[in-house]
């Protein structure tokens, strides 16, 4: 059996699907890899998981009409070639334009997965701006015109069905509830809190932009550091200089020289630095089912996060950590106040999370709930 999988961004294949890209060639499954953002590099490790990679063009930021149509079309013919008895997608476009090249290369059995609806469905404090607006329009339309073309549509939440389906009356002949993609638990180990002694340690992770929280995870910051000044803070991730959102480097420089946070920059050993922290604290806006926050609750520690579609997977608040109201640093600054009072709760909602990811977050049940999910 032929299974061809489309995506974007050649590293989410060997980053993100290794785990169920083994179980499905464990079932001597032959899987196709369509990548249309790679590197010579990328495609020799996507052929090392026992994959081939096939390339092809798609404009993923692109609103060129024309030219989705024509790259949909040259797709439909690469799918045609391979001949595969499943197609599954993911990513917002790849679902899209993905499904009708599947059903123009009349693929016997189509799935998309959404892992979230992106920037455009996300709310903002003050509201989406005009562009925002049409491009949500503009994917709200082409969702009515793709995914009733799917066999099943997987999301990771159950709010993001509700906002896309339900509110724009998008038909879907069967949709699922997968949970986050998960982790393997291996390479982020449980790992002890060394001290709960002062100073206390808030650590963030993502791209520094308006929409994952970072200027609200600042705002707390500062007003924690008022009151307790030894207290420390840490965001690790990427200034993104082309988003509008984005922390500026003038302002992350001046943090840095206050002594508000510390920055180590993008780092690789993630799990080290969530090892050396008390809390994780994402107060994003919207997600499918957050990453970062499943690394920190599988190391054993307590999350503060936002009470928000994806975010609110991962936390049963006062269980392993805290839900808070989005676009509310004293909230925040408040809950991370009521950890630095009540030391003796890092340990216990730690752990708490830690049990936690081990019955949602493990890949090799999400794999095996995905592959059902699949009718493999």
């Amino acid at each position: 059996m032929k299974i061809a999988i489309i995506g974007t961004v050649a590293s989410s294949f060997y980053g993100f699907r290794a785990g169920l890209i083994k179980a499905l060639r464990e079932k001597q499954y032959v899987i196709y890899a369509f990548t249309s953002e790679y590197s010579m590099d990328d495609l020799k490790k996507i052929e090392a998981l026992g994959v081939i990679p096939v390339t092809y063009e798609l404009n993923r930021g692109g609103m060129n009409p024309l030219a989705d149509a024509k790259a949909t079309y040259a797709l439909s013919k690469k799918i045609k070639e391979v001949a595969p008895d499943l197609v599954l997608s993911y990513f917002s476009k790849p679902v899209i334009f993905g499904t009708l090249a599947a059903r123009m290369a009349k693929v016997p059995k189509i799935i998309g997965m959404l892992e979230g609806l992106g920037y455009a469905f996300t709310d903002q404090p003050e509201g989406l701006n005009n562009k925002t607006k049409l491009i949500k329009n503009i994917q709200a339309l082409l969702y009515k015109i793709a995914l009733p073309q799917l066999d099943k549509i997987i999301f990771l939440n159950p709010d993001d069905p509700k906002d896309l389906l339900a509110f724009y009356n998008i038909k879907a002949k069967k949709v699922e509830v997968l949970g986050g993609i998960g982790l393997d638990l291996d390479d982020y180990s449980f790992q002890v809190i060394k001290s709960i002694e002062s100073p206390i340690k808030f650590l963030f992770i993502g791209r520094m932009l308006k929409e994952k929280g970072i200027h609200d995870f600042i705002a707390a910051a500062k007003m924690v550091k008022q009151r307790y000044p030894d207290v420390e803070f840490t965001v690790l991730g990427a200034i993104d200089t082309s988003n509008p959102g984005a922390l500026k480097q003038s302002e992350l420089d001046q943090l840095i020289s206050l002594n508000i946070i510390n920055y180590p920059g993008q780092v690789d050993n993630v799990q080290d630095w969530i090892a050396q922290s008390h809390v994780f604290v994402l107060p994003s806006y919207r997600e499918g089912v957050p990453r970062s926050t499943q690394e920190a609750m599988a190391i054993g520690r307590a999350v503060i996060t936002t009470d928000v579609p994806g975010c609110r997977e991962t936390v049963i608040d006062g269980v392993n950590g805290f839900l808070v109201e989005k676009w509310n640093p004293k909230a925040l600054a408040d809950k991370m106040i009521y950890f630095i009072e009540h030391p003796e709760q890092i340990k216990a909602m730690g752990d708490e999370s830690y049990k936690l990811a081990q019955e949602k977050f493990d890949a090799d049940k999400v794999n095996k709930r995905l592959i059902n999910m699949l009718g493999l």
